[in-house]
């Protein structure tokens, strides 16, 4: 009978465990990291936009280039957040917010290879946009609630950015993965310790 009795205790225990992961919220978004994403994003936009209208591969390397850095910048700083908070990345919520995130991402990649190949840049700082809004309002439902609103405000610039010249669309690039992610990665930094 005890070991009955053991074997139940632990049996609800995994359940209130495996219940208190799915309700929790993947908090371990760096605020700062945003900020030095941003700051990259700036620079890629300053230096995309010499590029934009004479040679838009150039243009399109520079934010690849851009791209790179911030994903290794912005992986680190969320390394190290969830680290300092005692944080797995490993967790189901973690989990959950990262395969959601990196979806629209990893679909971003392959429509951008498919773009290059047929020299079709004009699309792209609208299909960048609204694809990694998408990615933040799908990641969101797992993590802070100002998470999916930065991603909807993504998608409006990406929404702009369909119907603009490559030019403009570089501009709005720079105001979301710049602006946006200085803004929003000041009021993280501020309310959710860094």
């Amino acid at each position: 009978m005890p070991e009955a009795i053991r074997d139940h205790a632990v049996s609800n225990l995994r359940y209130i465990r495996e219940a208190m992961e799915r309700a929790s919220a993947f908090t371990s978004i760096p605020g700062w990291g945003g900020v030095a994403v941003g700051v990259a994003a700036l620079v890629a936009t300053a230096v995309g936009g010499t590029y934009v209208s004479i040679r838009p591969a150039a243009w399109l390397f520079t934010w690849l280039t851009c791209a790179v850095v911030s994903s290794a910048v912005g992986w680190s700083a969320m390394v190290v957040k969830g680290k300092r908070a005692g944080v797995s990345l490993t967790t189901g919520v973690a989990r959950r917010f990262l395969i959601a995130y990196a979806a629209p991402l990893l679909a971003g990649a392959v429509l951008t290879g498919t773009l290059w190949s047929v020299s079709a840049f004009q699309p792209m700082p609208s299909m960048w946009l609204l694809l990694y809004g998408a990615a933040f309002v799908s990641s969101g439902a797992f993590s802070l609630r100002m998470i999916p609103i930065m991603g909807g405000c993504f998608m409006l610039l990406g929404l702009a950015a369909a119907f603009s010249p490559l030019p403009i669309g570089n501009l709005l690039l720079g105001a979301g993965f710049g602006g946006l992610h200085i803004g929003f990665g000041l009021r993280i930094a501020r309310n959710y310790g860094g």
